[in-house]
């Protein structure tokens, strides 16, 4: 059976990198500067035998209920709610400092089985911060070294002795049809500027404040992926940074939340551009949206914050009309204008992405392609090259996600950019392929006659 732990502590005792080390892979942001971690994240976590769900969670910090850190301590709070254990870390090279003390009688409280864990005690210095940690009350301190994976098996002992009956491997069924669930969830990333909405949409999607959210732009930093159950199907949704331009990310952090983001779209098969409806179609928007055709993800573009702009006959067309124009790469992208604050379009929006999805998984068979061809062909022909005639042959689809195609040609080389632009629009519009990348590659046909070379 399953269980669920909990990783908290004051800023820059390591959290994230216990989380990290715990999930097997560097999928949260670490840095040295306190603070990095705002949204609480969680992970699949494997220590020995030992199968169970991680949440790494901000840093506690004493502040106002209504700024920014005292809704990430709600976070974190509701982590610990959700979880069966918590794993209470301490920076054994700084000792005890009385936040700790504050937030060690806040864990206490929560009622649940609490592991006190000094991190950073691979140095020597650091056996005095091991000795001090007694004076929490919260039982034996289990010294471990999350950079360098020390002190694991000290942990896995102490995560046994506290949950003797949960800590069960999982069944070889459970681990079934976890993996099954896993793999049919369709992956989305919600991307886009900062303070378009992206957290808020989620939290309504989930119908719960799953996500920090706030009037201050660049709250998320982390990509965080939530699952999400809609008229019964699975999703695996990523909340991502904001992304700006490039010229003014100066911060290191906010370059590591970009990256992380870019991450999330490259993982994503269904890419969400939300845009600001007061603002939209930004250059860094038009930026956004071409990175997202060249990744070759399938993308559907959001316009939130539509409660706020004055309705008048025409006006969704006008937006159909301004995203064919602003994006032909990209030609017939889904377009849902919604309001993440009222929940309005939110149903649209994710059948949109239902269908768009199917669109980038669509194959359509060699007959019908070149049938397609031969009438091309004959309507509008190649130019010539240099008075020699190019000669196109076949076209088969070799793999979809997105949909690729190969044309063979003799003299490939010849075949003008403009004259492949117009293949790719013909094939979108003839086998329905709106919205999605559509990948062509025209290779040089082999001559059977040709002499080979011995």
């Amino acid at each position: 059976m399953s269980f669920t732990v909990a990783i908290v502590g004051r800023p820059n005792v390591g959290k994230s990198r216990l989380f990290n080390r715990l999930v097997g892979k560097r999928v949260a942001l670490v840095d040295d500067s306190p603070g990095v971690t705002r949204d609480r994240r969680e992970g699949r976590a494997r220590l020995g035998d030992l199968e169970f769900r991680v949440f790494d969670t901000a840093g506690l910090a004493q502040a106002a209920a209504e700024s920014l850190s005292g809704r990430m301590q709600a976070q974190t709070e509701a982590a610990m709610r959700a979880a069966d254990a918590v794993l209470f870390l301490i920076d054994a090279r700084d000792g005890l400092l009385p936040s700790d003390r504050a937030f060690a009688d806040l864990v206490r409280r929560s009622g649940k089985p609490v592991i006190l864990v000094a991190n950073k005690s691979e140095a020597r210095a650091a056996q005095a911060g091991v000795l001090e940690a007694h004076a929490l009350g919260l039982g034996e301190p289990v010294a471990i070294s999350a950079e360098h994976g020390e002190g694991l098996a000290d942990l896995y002992r102490a995560l046994r002795a506290v949950l003797p009956e949960s800590a069960a491997p999982p069944t070889l069924e459970e681990d079934a049809r976890a993996a099954k669930q896993t793999q049919s969830a369709i992956r989305i990333a919600v991307v886009g500027r900062p303070n378009s909405g992206k957290s808020t949409l989620i939290n309504r999607l989930m119908g719960e404040e799953r996500l920090l959210t706030g009037a201050e732009p660049g709250i998320t930093r982390d990509a965080i992926a939530v699952d999400l159950q809609w008229q019964g199907r699975q999703f695996r949704i990523h909340d991502t940074a904001g992304m700006r331009r490039r010229s003014r990310i100066e911060d290191k952090l906010e370059r590591l939340s970009v990256a992380d983001a870019l991450g999330a779209v490259r993982f994503a098969e269904v890419v969400i551009l939300l845009l600001d409806a007061q603002a939209r179609f930004e250059e860094q928007d038009l930026r956004i949206a071409d990175l997202i055709e060249r990744e070759g993800r399938a993308l559907v573009i959001g316009v939130n914050k539509w409660d706020l702009i004055e309705r008048q006959p025409g006006t969704t067309r006008k937006l159909r009309e301004e995203v064919d124009h602003w994006l032909p790469q990209v030609k017939g992208t889904p377009v849902v204008a919604i309001s993440a604050l009222t929940g309005e379009g939110l149903d649209r929006l994710m059948q949109a992405v239902v269908d768009i999805h199917a669109v980038w998984n669509r194959r359509v068979e060699t007959s019908a392609l070149n049938r397609w061809l031969g009438q091309v062909v004959a309507s509008h022909p190649p130019p010539a090259a240099s008075g020699r005639r190019v000669r196109l042959n076949y076209v088969t689809q070799p793999k979809s996600r997105p949909p690729t195609f190969v044309l063979f040609a003799t003299r490939s080389d010849a075949v003008p950019a403009a004259y492949r632009r117009y293949l790719v629009n013909s094939l979108r519009d003839n086998f329905d392929l709106p919205g999605t990348p559509i990948r062509l590659t025209v290779r040089e046909k082999t001559n059977p006659y040709a002499r080979r070379k011995k």
